[in-house]
């Protein structure tokens, strides 16, 4: 099982959002390097949801429940698409400001990459933050 964390912008597509529909199909990825790590997604790994914008926060956790497969709507032959269904909200959301202050955060690709929105987590990054939420 491999951890990750995926990016979006709250106004198109939040955590409330995922609760209510329990599964989405991540899609919109674009970047080289984001659709690299994204390919690399199994079922069972476990995401970190991230509200980009005014918010920068991890605000919960989810679960990939398929592996990568072509984007149905897309017109780029690249484009992948992973299945997540909602896990839990954290019990405190985690502000990206608190992530770059924390020194075992701080080398963390969320922090070095910020424009990325497919993010590896290490095992340990991902207890950090859990702790940081103090779940």
């Amino acid at each position: 099982m491999a951890y990750w964390l995926f990016k979006e912008e709250p106004d198109h597509y939040s955590f409330t959002d995922l609760e209510r529909d329990r599964t989405t199909l991540w899609d919109g990825v674009s970047n080289n390097l984001a659709l690299k790590h994204l390919r690399q997604v199994s079922p069972g790994d476990r995401v970190l949801f991230y509200h980009t914008g005014s918010e920068k926060a991890v605000v919960g956790e989810m679960r990939a429940v398929g592996g990568p497969r072509p984007d149905p709507a897309g017109d780029d032959p690249r484009a992948v698409v992973v299945e997540v269904e909602a896990v839990r909200r954290l019990h405190q959301a985690v502000p990206l400001a608190r992530i770059k202050a924390d020194p075992a955060l701080a080398g963390w690709d969320l922090v070095r990459l910020p424009r990325l929105s497919v993010v590896p987590v290490t095992a340990d990054q991902w207890r950090r933050v859990h702790e940081l939420a103090k779940d």
